[in-house]
């Protein structure tokens, strides 16, 4: 990384029309602006700080301060205390600036790495997992570093191991991590790219090797996401813009549209999917024991395969998994270890109580189309259970799951049982009883229990040997967003464990 100083980032703004005026001490000027950040957590030291987000508080400006930047850039200036004064800059567009001082701060450095891009409402996690696991036995077998991750589950570049709080980062983390996993001689990169990282522009310039297109069904619609579908459709587009090979799936919804986008923008295409005419083409699908088997047929070769985890609807998952691989030319062994061992944290994990013998499933499931495939697999993969689900959901934020998720709950359920996940700035009784509405429109019965824990523990107690409860949406996250802090819990896991030992 070439450093350069606060001066030349000032030039370069002004070049893109982007500055408004600067307040620079005749000190600050020419230094080297050592760190780039818009988190106050993260190292300052001779750093600028980035000002932006509609909850900006001054106090992470001072945080920021304290920690050792001696300059901020933001849309406006910021009071201070007198001995916090420090040179800013102002900007007419805080997100357009931070895209380009990161570009020039770390440089392309995204090229210097094999990434692998995951984009849909759902199955991007689960995708992304089979692609770390298969990477990861490659790697292994070449003694090299195992792959870097960026996940809405976890986070690890080389340098940073730990759980996941958004999907995918700002610009400025994003690239980071890219230099961290470089440093640390990583060589792949599998990620998440979410609607919001397109629609805002926080992948900056990248063009990642492999992009794969899941699927996609409406989500993400309120003020503060997507106004509607058409703008959540197009914002996700956009990733054939950032590829050099897109990987689609023959079964997503809209496929025409996406098909023509991607030709439009011209990166090579690689379909994939249990539609015969896929290039990536899965089908034999079945279950021998507690594994999904399938047949993969490519234009270079045909070989079965096993997934470790339960779901008849994760083969799509694995076809994009092996579509990525073979764009990639990544040897069949691995993909098939790969895809044998991987589990994801949180995704379809299973459990049976041994008080009542009732069956749990813990997943993150959170989207119309994942309760749709989940609900009509487990009605197939255990015939005669009744499903029981407990759900919350996120504060001031995808209102339409609210109905949608009451929709296809009614249709698979006998009951709902609702509770807190995600509240934020909105009372968790609010989200709970507008999620109620719809189930009493569906004519679902339901239960409203605030304390997710309870709720947990009070369904595990009135279930019986013929019940599946579906514990959806935290997974292993020991965090839930309460007003705008991420406050430490128990995971879903956790409790599922500690309710299934024998009660006295």
């Amino acid at each position: 990384m070439n450093k350069l100083s606060l001066s030349e980032y000032i030039d370069l703004l002004k070049k893109e029309e982007l500055l408004v005026s600067a307040a620079v001490r005749p000190l600050d000027s020419p230094r080297p602006v050592m760190n780039l950040s818009c988190d106050s957590q993260e190292e300052q030291e001779e750093g600028a700080f980035v000002c932006k987000g509609a909850h900006f508080n001054v106090k992470y400006l001072q945080e920021a301060l304290a920690k050792g930047a001696f300059c901020y850039i933001a849309e406006e200036p910021y009071e201070l205390d007198e001995d916090e004064v420090c040179s800013y800059v102002i900007v007419n567009d805080i997100r357009r600036a931070m895209t380009l001082l990161t570009e020039r701060f770390y440089g392309p450095v995204w090229q210097q790495l094999q990434t692998m891009a995951l984009v849909g409402t759902k199955g991007k996690s689960t995708t992304c997992y089979y692609l770390r696991h298969i990477m990861d036995d490659y790697m292994a077998a070449l003694k090299a570093p195992p792959s870097a991750i960026l996940s809405s589950i976890d986070t690890y570049d080389g340098v940073e191991n730990r759980e996941s709080h958004i999907t995918t980062p700002e610009v400025m983390a994003l690239y980071r991590h890219f230099q961290n996993a470089l440093d640390s001689g990583i060589q792949f990169f599998e990620l998440e790219v979410s609607s919001q990282a397109l629609k805002y522009g926080r992948i900056g310039s990248v063009v990642f090797n492999v992009a794969c297109f899941l699927n996609i069904s409406e989500d993400h619609i309120s003020d503060i996401e997507h106004p509607d579908f058409d703008d959540y459709f197009s914002s996700k587009l956009r990733i054939f813009n950032h590829c050099k090979t897109a990987c689609i799936n023959l079964s997503t919804e809209h496929l025409e549209e996406v098909m023509d986008r991607a030709r439009l923008c011209g990166p090579d295409i690689l379909t994939f999917g249990t539609d015969e005419r896929a290039a990536i083409y899965g089908h034999h699908i079945h279950k021998e024991g507690e594994q999904v088997v399938f047949t993969c047929t490519t234009p270079r070769w045909e070989k079965v395969f096993r997934l470790g985890m339960p779901g008849f609807f994760n083969v799509d998952n694995a076809l994009a998994a092996i579509a990525a691989c073979y764009a990639l030319n990544i040897p069949t062994e691995h993909i098939y270890n790969g895809l044998l061992k991987a589990r994801v944290p949180g995704r379809m994990e299973y459990f049976v109580d041994e008080n009542t013998g009732a069956s749990v499933l813990v997943d993150y499931v959170h989207t119309r189309l994942a309760y749709e495939t989940l609900c009509s697999s487990l009605l197939r993969e255990f015939p005669g259970k009744k499903i029981v689900v407990i759900v919350g959901g996120a504060g001031y934020k995808a209102y339409n799951r609210r109905r949608d998720h009451a929709e296809v709950i009614s249709r698979y359920a006998v009951k709902c049982v609702l509770t807190e996940e995600d509240p934020g700035e909105e009372p968790t009784i609010d989200i709970c009883e507008d999620i109620a509405r719809y189930l009493r429109q569906y004519g679902c019965p339901y239960e409203i229990i605030l304390n997710r824990g309870e709720a947990i523990r009070r369904t595990m107690e009135e279930a019986d040997k013929d019940t599946i409860i579906v514990v959806a949406g935290k997974g292993r996250e020991k965090w839930y967003k309460l007003g705008t802090e991420y406050v430490p819990c128990k995971s879903d896991v956790e409790y599922v464990e500690e309710f299934c030992r024998l009660r006295k």
